[in-house]
């Protein structure tokens, strides 16, 4: 889908496992490397990132890699809001904003970002001029796209406010829909796109969970653990007529929703990263699509 002149591919790479030593216990760098490079390998073109994934060290796994590949055929995100030189304070000032892009293209060894996010909002900044720093940037070639995430949708208005903004990302999943009543009427409307995070909703969706891991997701009651449950079942069934997973068939439903510009599924190994590739030759047919649907309507 564009996003207003932005090619973005259906399917991504989440890169918080990459290099984000300070996000996950055990993470090794040579898994980070090997991870990046087959999801190139694999046809994913889309690497989303940020400073805070390893402070920057995620972004120098993906700017070492990418050395290997066509540039032109990659498109990179990045993200910055926590400010290194105050305690890692969220800033959104136009003078950060500029800064953080000069640093992380040192990082990325590259001369532009294809979508630059600011990361999350700070509570002083007025959010049309971190966008304006933004867009001049932009018009020197320096980014593609203009990105915010974790904006309340009156902040996405705020820094919309002179239509700059092309992107959005914000947390969104089959268990836990509320954007598509909060932000998705209003971007849809401006013509902004939305990415989702977390799609997988930090493993449940992948069905590798039964009734009895209910404590691993105490934010659902009982009773709605076991919808959960049970939906995934039906989706197990769906997927197997595609020879898929769940996991896969999850992601051909994000994929195959028009309000969902690109989905960005996290991986640890590689082996993840081949299994969220096979989700591409999932093609849902418009029945199994609105059943799935509906499995989790009430979310």
């Amino acid at each position: 889908m564009a996003t207003k002149k932005l090619q973005i591919p259906s399917l991504g790479l989440g890169t918080n496992k990459v290099g984000g030593h300070n996000l996950f216990n055990n993470l090794k760098d040579e898994n980070g490397y090997a991870v990046v490079r087959k999801a190139l390998d694999s046809g994913i073109e889309l690497l989303d990132t940020a400073y805070m994934y390893g402070k920057g060290r995620s972004e120098e796994i993906i700017g070492d890699v990418i050395q290997d590949y066509d540039r032109s055929k990659i498109i990179i995100a990045t993200k910055a809001a926590q400010d290194p030189n105050n305690n890692l304070e969220l800033n959104n000032s136009p003078e950060f904003l500029k800064q953080s892009v000069e640093d992380a293209l040192k990082r990325l060894k590259t001369d532009y970002i294809d979508i630059f996010y600011i990361h999350f909002p700070d509570e002083t900044t007025p959010k049309y001029e971190a966008v304006a720093a933004l867009n001049e940037l932009k018009q020197a070639g320096k980014i593609r796209a203009i990105g915010v995430s974790n904006f309340s949708l009156d902040q996405i208005k705020e820094a919309n406010r002179d239509g700059l903004v092309d992107i959005v990302e914000d947390n969104y999943s089959l268990v836990h829909r509320e954007a598509e009543k909060t932000l998705m009427p209003y971007l849809n409307e401006q013509n902004i796109a939305f990415v989702p995070y977390f799609p997988l909703a930090s493993g449940l969706l992948t069905g590798k969970y039964a009734l009895s891991d209910h404590d691993k997701f105490k934010q659902f009651s009982s009773d709605e653990f076991k919808s959960i449950i049970d939906a995934l079942d039906e989706v197990k069934a769906i997927g197997e007529k595609h020879n898929a997973t769940v996991a896969q068939t999850i992601l051909a439903w994000y994929i195959a929703d028009p309000g969902i510009s690109t989905v960005i599924p996290g991986a640890r190994l590689e082996k993840q990263v081949v299994s969220n590739a096979g989700s591409m030759k999932v093609q849902l047919s418009d029945d199994e699509y609105k059943k799935i649907d509906s499995l989790f309507k009430k979310f």
